[in-house]
């Protein structure tokens, strides 16, 4: 077959940008690689994308909503006091601009011939897409990945994230084409269990399961670096991600600092985030900042080589939907030691990690505790697990892998085959 001439919508699509726009971005810029494709994108990423230069010019579309989206984020803003919690009241936010988003983009099908449509942001289930069943065309959505339920035992971080509107996301099916945005679609990709068991009322031969992460092997790989614990250390621990209330940060510090085992290592913390001030308290009390460090945002190049001189990487976060973090750890060659609960637990499964019990606060701090310990008294168990782990990222979770592996869904959606035989991400 052909290249298929392939129109990917990604509203949300920036080099620069962390979280979902570099998702976004990096995605696209593969796929760019395994069909003849058009990028349909915001303008506000044009600076970035341009500067950039992997993108020609004349493969994207702009598509002006700023008239719409810029009141709405600046309204969003205010209800959420800023950029870092209350990511419920953003999403809600974001549904009228980016349903105009969509519809402008029709436009562009109506001027252009496509074969395919095919949205890759937003990756929420709950921002439902006008132009599937409209496109003219056969539409994939995804990878989607939301519906991940807050933790019971983390009432007070729920609060603390500004998380209370979570209980009103049900009500995303009832709005203006949620139904036939996932009815229509010919496939949805769909990221972790918990994403698919809010797809059900889709018929699952139309989902094929596939996480929305991935990494640049260029920025993270192993290097030269020694295996994880070996030689006789001090050992080094990491923690890399924001510092807000679902990551529970406080976790991986508290079990370093009650434990003898653990003093004559090192744990080194990078991020940034409005925790940030009760966690150096707690590390200053403990007189204790000879051994664990705050080294505050990094870039992607200095967090990728940090990871090489880890030996384990230490994700305590309660509510992961993605975890894309953990996947750079996996393939810098750490041990990953992580939350057993949303997409950590599932990287980590077989033997790729080391996890951990969802539990009370406490009940954690005193798991993790012993994990970190374990890890020291059984290094070659640990080394075992870190290797299986690099070799599972490096197999599945490259950009150029995983844009491979979407051609596959394209080719199959086309040609009218079925999609059941796409498992390899279970």
């Amino acid at each position: 077959m052909a290249f298929p001439r392939v129109l990917i919508l990604a509203e949300t699509c920036n080099p620069q940008w962390p979280s979902l726009p570099i998702v976004g971005y990096k995605y696209a810029r593969a796929l760019m690689g395994v069909c003849n494709a058009t990028l349909a994108t915001h303008p506000r990423n044009r600076e970035n994308i341009e500067a950039a230069g992997d993108i020609p010019a004349d493969r994207i579309r702009y598509i002006d909503t700023e008239w719409l989206a810029g009141p709405m984020y600046r309204l969003a803003r205010i209800l959420r006091g800023g950029d870092e919690v209350a990511w419920s009241t953003n999403q809600m936010m974001s549904y009228p601009p980016y349903i105009a988003f969509e519809k402008q983009a029709r436009k562009v099908l109506r001027e252009e011939h496509f074969d395919l449509v095919h949205r890759i942001t937003p990756m929420s289930p709950t921002l439902p897409s006008y132009l599937s069943g409209r496109a003219g065309v056969p539409m994939i959505l995804g990878p989607l990945n939301g519906n991940l339920d807050w933790p019971a035992a983390f009432k007070a971080e729920q609060r603390r994230e500004r998380e209370m509107l979570r209980k009103l996301r049900g009500l995303y099916r009832y709005l203006p084409y949620s139904r036939s945005s996932a009815q229509k679609a010919a496939a949805i990709l769909a990221a972790f269990q918990h994403t698919m068991n809010d797809l059900n009322t889709v018929d699952p031969s139309r989902v094929v399961p596939m996480p929305e992460i991935g990494f640049d092997p260029s920025l993270f790989h192993s290097g030269t670096r020694a295996p994880a614990f070996s030689g006789e250390g001090p050992y080094t621990f990491l923690f890399a991600g924001r510092l807000v209330p679902y990551k529970v940060p406080e976790v991986v510090i508290r079990a370093f600092l009650s434990s003898d085992t653990l003093r004559a290592h090192r744990l080194r913390i990078l991020g940034d985030g409005p925790e940030m001030s009760r966690l150096q308290a707690m590390v200053v009390d403990a007189n204790a900042e000879d051994r664990i460090s705050f080294e505050g945002n990094k870039s992607q190049a200095e967090v990728a080589e940090v990871m090489r001189q880890a030996d384990a990487f230490v994700f305590p976060s309660i509510r992961e939907l993605g975890a894309g973090v953990v996947i750079e750890a996996m393939a810098s060659g750490a041990l990953c030691i992580v939350t057993d609960y949303g997409a950590p637990g599932d990287l980590a499964a077989n033997g790729r990690g080391i996890r951990v019990p969802l539990a009370t606060l406490e009940e954690m701090v005193g798991s993790y505790r012993a994990a970190l310990e374990h890890c020291l008294n059984q290094s070659e168990k640990a080394q075992a697990r870190a290797a299986r782990a690099r070799e599972y990222a490096l197999k599945f979770y490259t950009w150029e892998a995983k844009a491979s592996y979407t051609a596959r869904v394209y080719e199959a959606v086309l040609s009218g085959d079925t999609l059941d035989g796409f498992t390899d991400y279970l």
